[in-house]
């Protein structure tokens, strides 16, 4: 029997972890020994990983990692790390080169730099695997890459590698070890082998596998939250976006899209499911733009789609993306659709046929929002083009087990 291992960051609520968990459960049991590590051995998506694939974490923790106190236990893991085979001084030179390197860049990334230190200070497997699978950037593509021995070796790719603030440097070639790496868009793809281009012939497109008729099916479960999506009015529109509240997902400008919307004298309720490192400040915007019952973080969601079934317009105005599960995921719900335009949404959406895609501004946001909140015709053609899309893409598979 052929042995598989996967290895990823962490598994929480986050789009790369629900992609996973799909891929794993489609994987024949019967042929292949499946394995999963967790990096960070945290995350609250481990509970849901298909009977028959074997979680190697010693110890793992189910709590969350987007929200405070989750935040709190993966930096303790990260100050384990460093005192771990030495690492705070074996890697001193690397960390520091890169921080100075960031510094000049005026963009400091802390996340980046430490998966090094994650990947360097974990465990480590002597077993031989036929094929071991990075299933995200980071510290599982320097640990599949410098610490794992298997005979093949692929890694995927989910964000656009030169906006999220990855470089060769920071990484130390580590991709020209691998066998293949599967990019989940063709823009995705593009960016990574500019910076590879030794690469080019090892790199295909794997798109994200997802449950189709699983989310349909969710979709009609009860609601976990007080229902926010009903009001006595029906005049009220809601608007809903779902993703981690980070940097990446641009919700400041999508605050000033809301205020502006507002001052249109639309009634508006917009909510967002999820939560990060961001969401103290992203609070604090909220009450001062006077939008406390308007602009609602609703924290992460374990099953967020029969809020989506009931919004009236997806909005997904990212500063950068890979290709988005959430907006796939709303597609298979025929919600009218906003994005901005960024690498990854624009692969997903066209502009006018299946969707808006805007300019990630205030205005631009707002204007695309004015634009379909009562245009009812134009939503009703947009969700008929959408269920063309997301057809089943579990034929993939093959290109990673061929391996």
């Amino acid at each position: 029997m052929k042995k598989i291992l996967f290895v990823i960051n962490t598994m929480g609520l986050a789009g790369a972890e629900v992609a996973l968990l799909e891929l794993l459960r489609r994987i024949d049991k019967s042929e292949y020994e499946i394995s999963l590590f967790v990096m960070t051995g945290q995350g609250e998506l481990a509970a849901k990983i298909p009977e028959g694939v074997k979680l190697l974490n010693e110890k793992y923790n189910y709590s969350p990692v987007h929200d405070k106190q989750g935040r709190k236990i993966l930096r303790k893991s990260v100050i384990k790390a460093l005192f771990k085979r030495a690492n705070i001084i074996r890697l001193f030179p690397y960390l520091l080169g890169n921080f100075v390197k960031m510094l000049f860049s005026g963009r400091i990334l802390p996340d980046k730099l430490l998966w090094r230190v994650i990947s360097d200070g974990a465990i480590r497997f002597e077993k031989e695997y036929d094929l071991a699978v990075s299933y995200i950037e980071g510290a599982s593509a320097y640990y599949v890459s410098d610490h794992v021995n298997a005979k093949k070796k692929a890694a995927f790719v989910h964000i656009d590698y030169d906006l999220a603030g990855y470089t060769r440097k920071l990484d130390r070639d580590c991709y020209l070890t691998f066998d293949k790496i599967f990019a989940v868009s063709g823009e995705v793809r593009d960016v990574f082998v500019k910076r590879y281009p030794e690469c080019l012939a090892r790199t295909d497109i794997f798109y994200n596998i997802i449950d189709v008729e699983g989310i349909r099916e969710k979709a009609n479960e009860p609601l976990c939250l007080e229902d926010l999506t009903k009001t006595a009015d029906n005049n009220v529109k809601t608007l809903m976006t779902i993703g981690r509240l980070t940097e990446q997902k641009a919700f400041d400008i999508s605050i000033e899209a809301c205020r502006l919307i507002r001052e249109k004298g639309c009634d508006i309720r917009w909510l967002v499911l999820g939560d990060g490192p961001c969401r103290d400040r992203l609070t604090r915007l909220v009450e001062e733009k006077g939008l406390k019952d308007i602009f609602i973080l609703c924290g992460a969601v374990e099953n967020p789609y029969p809020y989506l079934k009931q919004s009236d317009i997806y909005v997904h105005c990212s500063r950068y993306e890979g290709k988005s599960i959430a907006v796939q995921e709303a597609q298979i719900l025929k919600r009218p659709i906003i994005v901005s335009d960024c690498s990854g949404n624009r692969e997903q959406v066209t502009d006018g046929v299946d969707g808006l895609v805007c300019e990630l501004t205030p205005e631009g946001i707002a204007n695309a929002v004015l634009e379909l909140l009562y245009d009812e015709k134009k939503c009703a053609l947009f969700a008929a083009e959408e269920e063309k899309k997301n057809q089943e893409t579990g034929r993939n598979i093959n290109k990673l087990l061929e391996l």
